[in-house]
């Protein structure tokens, strides 16, 4: 592989190794046994099964965002700030799971979830700067999250008190 090529492919496996760490240690921390199955839920909430796919394909395109927005970045200090969004953005992705569901504080998890909605956004400020196509993939993420907000909101408010 010549070095031109390595620097071409470098941010493609960093990115995609990351979204598959986020994605797995998230994964790890949702439990849906016997007291998540327990916990009152919306007639409007989706089917368990499809929040699977519609994370698989967010972090899909957070990945390809990331990658798309390092190659269009000015320089490496708008690299090294994007990076520092996207690291951010991960904790909190992976904290929501940590607090509602291992947890089991979805009271928490929903004060936790307006940050994580921020981190969203964040990203999509910054990286329209230098990428509209790489804030762009972020779109549905920001969409998504703000539904699981809508979502927690209305766990707690049917379940109500935790702890």
């Amino acid at each position: 592989m010549s070095d031109s090529s390595g620097r071409k492919l470098a941010p493609v496996l960093v990115a995609a190794g990351t979204a598959i760490l986020v994605a797995s240690v998230g994964a790890t921390m949702t439990d849906i046994g016997p007291w998540y199955q327990a916990l009152a839920k919306p007639s409007w909430q989706p089917p368990d099964w499809l929040f699977g796919p519609a994370w698989t394909l967010i972090f899909a395109l957070a990945a390809l965002s990331a990658v798309t927005a390092w190659r269009d970045a000015p320089d490496q200090a708008a690299r090294e700030w994007m990076v520092g969004l996207f690291a951010v953005n991960g904790v909190l992705n992976i904290a929501w799971s940590a607090l509602f569901f291992r947890i089991r504080r979805p009271d928490w998890a929903l004060v936790e979830v307006v940050l994580l909605w921020l981190s969203v956004l964040a990203l999509i400020l910054v990286l329209r700067r230098y990428s509209r196509p790489a804030s762009l993939m972020l779109v549905p993420y920001l969409a998504w999250v703000a539904f699981a907000a809508v979502l927690n909101l209305a766990v707690v408010r049917l379940n109500a008190p935790f702890g």
